[in-house]
């Protein structure tokens, strides 16, 4: 079995069995997938251990890719490696975070995962960690409701894919004719964003995504960063907009 959901934002509690009982069902050979905005690789120390070691006890192997909210830097410490032929990290013996680019084939189905996405929580600006007003800035923008985050601490430019990553996803796309099961991915094509709400705007993982989109055969887009759950239907391809939502795939 193969489910997927949204952001979780290191709130883990959906998987709990009161909440998810399928899981009963489950061993380590089925699989939950989620969308980006993992959230459990924060902190990058002991702080992260108790909600890693909760999913590392639930009887599945939870996948995931990354959204625009993560730890890069913390992510990046884990040692890349093999895994049903596309690399992963293995941040326990069943959590993974699969990584930007690749082509999985789980239980016979292929998955072409690319997370990231844009924050648009940071019209306040993106603060530097080392400016000496930086509190005082803080304690401004809180009175006020400001979106901000501080570089390094709760905002990494890798949250959209670098050179590399868009030559690797192109390279293995087309090595499989540009032919997969399914997508995952946390933002969505362009056109998809825009049926999605007007607030959001475009840009260069967005823009990737609409021009594959076009030239993919899928029977199914999953992704999340929108904090809704809604099927669409977009010029005849079926996309699975998920947030709390958990949803079977195979």
């Amino acid at each position: 079995m193969i489910f997927a959901t949204g952001d979780c934002h290191a709130n883990f509690r959906r998987f709990e069995p009161a909440i998810f009982p399928e899981q009963k069902e489950m061993s380590r050979e089925d699989y939950m997938i989620i969308c980006g905005d993992f959230g459990g690789v924060w902190f990058g120390d002991e702080r992260d251990n108790a909600e890693l070691d909760k999913l590392e006890r639930l009887p599945f192997t939870t996948l995931f890719v990354t959204g625009n909210h993560e730890n890069f830097e913390a992510l990046s410490k884990y040692p890349t490696e093999e895994w049903h032929g596309g690399r992963v990290r293995r941040i326990r013996p069943h959590v993974l975070h699969l990584l930007r680019g690749q082509i999985f084939d789980i239980e016979g189905y292929t998955f072409f995962t690319m997370g990231g996405a844009s924050s648009h929580d940071i019209s306040d600006g993106i603060l530097e960690p080392d400016d000496p007003e930086l509190e005082r800035k803080i304690r401004v923008l809180d009175m006020f409701g400001g979106l901000y985050r501080v570089n390094h601490i709760s905002w990494w430019k890798e949250e959209l894919p670098s050179d590399e990553e868009y030559e690797e996803a192109r390279r293995n796309l087309e090595a499989a004719g540009y032919a997969v099961d399914y997508v995952i991915s946390h933002c969505a094509p362009s056109s998809v964003q825009d049926e999605i709400s007007p607030f959001y705007q475009h840009d260069r993982l967005t823009e990737f995504f609409e021009d594959i989109s076009r030239r993919m055969k899928f029977h199914y887009w999953l992704f999340g960063h929108y904090h809704d759950n809604r099927n669409i239907t977009h010029n005849g391809r079926e996309y699975v907009l998920l947030y709390e939502q958990i949803v079977r795939v195979v």
